[in-house]
This record gives C-alpha cells, sequence and structure tokens, in this order.
C-alpha cells in the first residue's frame, strides 16, 4: 500500500511538472486505483507515465496525457460529457470522480463489458456505457459541455461537433494512422469550432 502511494504521489507531481495545474483533475488521479485498470500482469507498472495495453490492440493512454485532456474540457461538476473509446474505463473514471455525468461509448464488445463491470464495482454509478460506434457520438443525451476522444481518427467525426453545446469542448486527437497525431481542442462559438493545437501526441486508431 505504502508503495503505491509513493507511486501515486510521483505521478502526480510529474504530471504538475509537465503543466497540468487544475486541482480538481489532480485529485481526481490521486483517488482513482489506476492499478485496476490494466493487466494484472501490469500493475506494477500502472502509475508509470506511458501507455500500457489493455488487450483488443488498444491501450490506457499515459497519465499525463489524461490530464492533460481532462484539464482542456474545463469542466464544472454537473457538467454532461461524451467519451468516444471507453477503452479501460480509466478516463471516464476520472470524469466520473470529478462529478461529471459521463456517457462513454466503446466499439469493441470485450471492452465494453470488462471496462461497465468494473466502473460499476468501484462505484461510478453516474457513468453510462453504451456498445457502439464512437464516431456516432450519443445523440440522445446530447448537448455535451465537453466531448473527449480516447483514440486517433484520420479526420474529425462530423457527428461529434453537432452535439457539442454552445460553448462546450471537444478534445480529440486528429492524424494518420501508426503516426503522430495533433492534439485538438475544438471550443464552440457561435455555431463554429475554434482550434487550438495541443500538441503532438501517439495514439491508437480510432475503430
Amino acid at each position: 500500500m505504502e508503495m503505491e502511494e509513493q507511486a501515486v504521489s510521483r505521478m502526480i507531481t510529474l504530471i504538475q511538472q509537465r503543466g497540468v495545474h487544475d486541482a480538481a483533475v489532480l485529485e481526481a488521479m490521486r483517488r482513482v486505483p489506476r492499478h485496476r485498470f490494466v493487466p494484472e500482469h501490469l500493475r506494477a507498472e500502472a502509475y508509470e507515465d506511458y501507455p500500457l495495453p489493455i488487450g483488443q490492440g488498444q491501450t490506457i493512454s499515459q497519465p499525463y496525457i489524461v490530464a492533460l485532456m481532462t484539464e482542456a474540457l474545463e469542466l464544472h461538476p454537473g457538467d454532461r460529457v461524451l467519451e468516444a473509446g471507453t477503452g479501460s474505463g480509466y478516463q471516464a473514471a476520472i470524469l466520473a470522480e470529478m462529478g461529471m455525468e459521463v456517457y462513454t461509448v466503446e466499439i469493441v464488445p470485450a471492452l465494453y463489458e470488462a471496462a461497465r463491470a468494473l466502473l460499476a464495482e468501484l462505484g461510478y454509478n453516474t457513468v453510462q456505457c453504451r456498445l457502439g460506434d464512437g464516431n456516432a457520438g450519443w445523440a440522445e443525451h446530447a448537448p455535451y459541455a465537453g466531448i473527449v476522444v480516447t483514440a486517433a481518427p484520420t479526420q474529425i467525426p462530423p457527428a461529434l461537433p453537432e452535439q457539442l453545446a454552445e460553448g462546450g469542448r471537444l478534445v480529440i486527437p486528429v492524424g494518420p494512422r501508426g503516426g503522430y497525431q495533433i492534439l485538438w481542442k475544438l471550443t464552440k462559438r457561435g455555431g463554429e469550432l475554434h482550434r487550438e493545437d495541443l500538441g503532438g501526441v501517439a495514439f491508437v486508431p480510432f475503430v
């Protein structure tokens, strides 16, 4: 337990050193047990600052990138947020820990079932999971104050900006398969999307 606490503290310190300072984001990342979201044989590496495989050709993103994307959403407790690509469920747990109303979509059945079960086991009951195509979003619950995409399409799926509330933010990596992508923060103002480049990233392709 003490070693785990030290690993968590080291993770938080590194995230802060790299420029993420939102107190709510950092506290959520301190509280969510990241080791529960990785395969058992990789749990000793759970709090290291790099992505880890979770099966089905997918990964759990490195802690810094999760923190950066979460901070960029600029959410407040009670906001409705959509995640395209549930993966392990870790990003959804972070958002739920911050008090958000979370809707998350996963296209891979095995990941969907595992994430849904784990989120329920850990008590994240504000997370609604759906098996489906993240490209289409989840229109029934739109508009969203924030949308986060946790895999990289080659272009922005048209449905996602349409489901964004006025003043809402879409955080999404966009770029070629198998290469580096740009992490974009898109803010919807007056029906237009205003882009901010958050830097280069390397995500698995959007399925």
